[in-house]
């Protein structure tokens, strides 16, 4: 028999083959969950009693023949009958399908999921493509369909022994890659390799006498029953690391992993796996892996799951979100974005309880959890709010505090006059530890903050707590670091500061895009006579720019803006000043100490200064 399959276009075939290209591999995936969905119907009518025969041997088998140029894809499930054949595979429904194919038709998978052409997928490899299916319903007559990418098909009853499917592709000119048993393997370990029945892709081989040798076994694929399905009193530590290994073969042991499981008011599983996350965000992102049924769908996550989770490893698994789906509707979809928000408060919650109940290995993670804290408190809302609770703060002697601990640990000492609470920190301890002893000489604590988003997270900070403000140790010198009363001026004359600035300046090396800026103050005679600062604004805006500062790139631009403070009260300056222009190696001495002080005495200018350190020994 032939017939005409019922489409209001003829131009399906043509938008299938030439829209749909890029994402021609999804055909696999696509017969495959469709002979898994075929399979778990008659396991279903078998339970209730609606299918009386023996289920045997249930798994799916692809198989390819280079020699013939195709590729099978074999189930032993329901089958199908004429009238089902009739039903399902020639009433394609369309509707505006000129207007939708137009408007999506570099779209594979929103073409495919629109129009349910799971089926049809097989097109976009095949000149020709055959089903051969027996339904499991007594007495059903074995049918063969085939169409060769025309509305055209035959229909004929045929003989065969088995009930279930048997869809032969075969591939045409332009896609023989698919004929390669590696590309199938590659393939199938990708979208297959947890659907929940077994597929066979050949045999399984041993090394014998120095050559691989086929065995008499089928060779499967995939695990039926991942973790993630499985109930958690039911797993052990082992089986979520044996499982993370099997995601990963070659990722780094993680931290420690949430498991999901959700019933209302969506389904959803899945495990999620806390890394080491290193100083750089992009190259661990998209390591979530996507699956509907247990089919996989994407690892490209963001809008299904918050931007900063995506540095999370793992799997969800939910049927709420279609096999097929565009990422346009990932991004707008309401049970999406539901989906995304409770998966940001269960891993909030999972972190608290992590750190009520073992609050020293919350610790001893910290410092690989705390950019991926950082970042989902700079990037959602509702995260910030709870992960106050147990987002911890680390000074320079390595004791954790959360952050009201931490407020409450400083309030006596480090309040200005003002009545702001002064957070002092350093980004390098070895870099500013004249700065930070100088800090703790007068009874200050001070933070480490070295992280990659350190910066925006101060800012923020800042923004959501009144009266706060951090500090960065080597911003200014010690007594005006935190100002409890007003300081006193200095004395000296216009001219004797312009005499100092010029001699001191003469003194300075020029370093590229660096300028340093002349200032008096009266610190004490016992504080050091030149203090190298950076001005905390600038500094701060600059280091933003250099992780993404958007609109303030200009910043960037801009030279790094140092001041070069002179304590006016110790005894040196004045010795500089009396002996005036025989004070050429004196200035030269103290400026080299100011620099060495901060890190900026380097090279060249450093022998000069080791050498006339030793002459002014002698």
């Amino acid at each position: 028999m032939k017939g005409h399959i019922g489409v209001s276009t003829d131009n399906i075939f043509p938008v299938i083959k030439k829209f749909l290209y890029s994402d021609h591999e999804i055909f696999l995936r696509e017969l495959v969950s469709n002979a898994v969905d075929a399979t778990q119907k008659l396991k279903t009518l078998a339970s209730v009693g609606e299918f009386k025969g023996e289920l045997g041997e249930l798994r799916v088998k692809v198989a390819v023949d280079k020699d013939k140029g195709t590729i099978t894809i074999s189930d032993r499930g329901v089958g199908m009958t004429a009238g089902d054949i009739e039903k399902y595979i020639n009433q394609i429904a369309f509707s505006g399908a000129e207007e939708f194919l137009e408007k999506y038709k570099n779209d594979a998978n929103a073409i495919i999921g629109h129009f349910g052409l799971g089926f049809y997928s097989s097109f976009m490899v095949a000149k020709e493509v055959e089903i051969i299916t027996k339904s499991y319903a007594e007495g059903a007559q074995a049918v063969r369909w085939t169409c060769d990418g025309t509305p055209e098909y035959t229909l004929d009853d045929i003989e065969k022994a088995d009930r279930g499917t048997d869809i032969v592709l075969h591939i045409d000119d332009e896609n023989k890659d698919f004929l390669e048993t590696a590309r199938i393997s590659q393939l199938l370990n990708k979208y297959c390799k947890f659907l929940p029945v077994e597929i066979a892709f050949g045999k399984k081989t041993e090394w014998k006498d120095g050559k691989s040798v086929e065995l008499d076994e089928d060779n499967i694929i995939n695990d039926t029953n991942p973790a993630w399905i499985r109930k958690p009193a039911d797993l052990t530590d082992e089986d979520y690391n044996k499982f993370y290994r099997e995601l990963y073969p070659m990722g780094e042991e993680p931290l420690f992993h949430i498991h999901l499981n959700v019933d209302y008011p969506f389904h959803l599983t899945g495990i999620l796996y806390f890394p080491k996350v290193k100083n750089n965000i992009e190259l661990q992102k998209n390591k979530i892996q996507l699956y509907s049924n247990q089919v996989f769908v994407t690892d490209s996550v963001e809008g299904i799951v918050p931007e900063f989770l995506t540095l999370l490893h793992g799997v969800i698994d939910s049927p709420d979100i279609p096999l097929n789906v565009s990422r346009s509707y990932l991004q707008s979809d309401a049970n999406v974005k539901k989906i995304s928000a409770h998966i940001s408060k269960k891993v909030a919650d999972s972190l608290f309880d992590l750190f009520k109940k073992d609050r020293a290995g919350f610790e001893s993670k910290w410092d690989s959890l705390r950019l991926f804290i950082v970042y989902g408190m700079l990037t959602d809302e509702k995260f910030y709010e709870r992960a106050e609770k147990f987002m911890l703060l680390k000074n320079v002697d390595g004791k954790y505090f959360t952050l009201e601990e931490y407020k409450t640990l400083i309030a006596s000492e480090q309040t200005d006059k003002d009545g702001n609470l002064i957070y002092l920190y350093a980004a390098n301890a070895t870099d500013q530890h004249s700065y930070i002893e100088a800090a703790r000489a007068k009874g200050y604590d001070v933070l480490i903050l070295d992280g990659q988003l350190d910066t925006h997270l101060i800012n923020a900070l800042e923004q959501k707590n009144e009266k706060t403000r951090f500090v960065r140790v080597d911003s200014d010198v010690v007594e005006r670091l935190i100002v409890k009363n007003d300081i006193s001026a200095h004395t000296l004359t216009e001219e004797q500061q312009k005499q100092l600035t010029e001699m001191f300046k003469a003194e300075l090396p020029a370093i590229e895009k660096t300028e340093f800026v002349v200032s008096f103050e009266n610190l004490g005679a016992e504080a050091q006579p030149l203090i190298i600062t950076q001005q905390e604004f600038m500094r701060r805006m600059k280091d933003m720019t250099a992780t993404g500062g958007g609109m303030m790139s200009f910043y960037g631009e801009m030279p790094d803006s140092y001041n070069l403070v002179v304590n006016t009260a110790n005894p040196l300056i004045e010795k500089v000043l009396q002996q005036g222009e025989g004070a050429e190696t004196e200035a030269r001495q103290l400026v080299d100490l100011a620099l060495l002080s901060n890190n900026m005495l380097k090279g060249e200018a450093l022998s000069a200064f080791v050498k006339r350190s030793l002459e002014l020994l002698k």
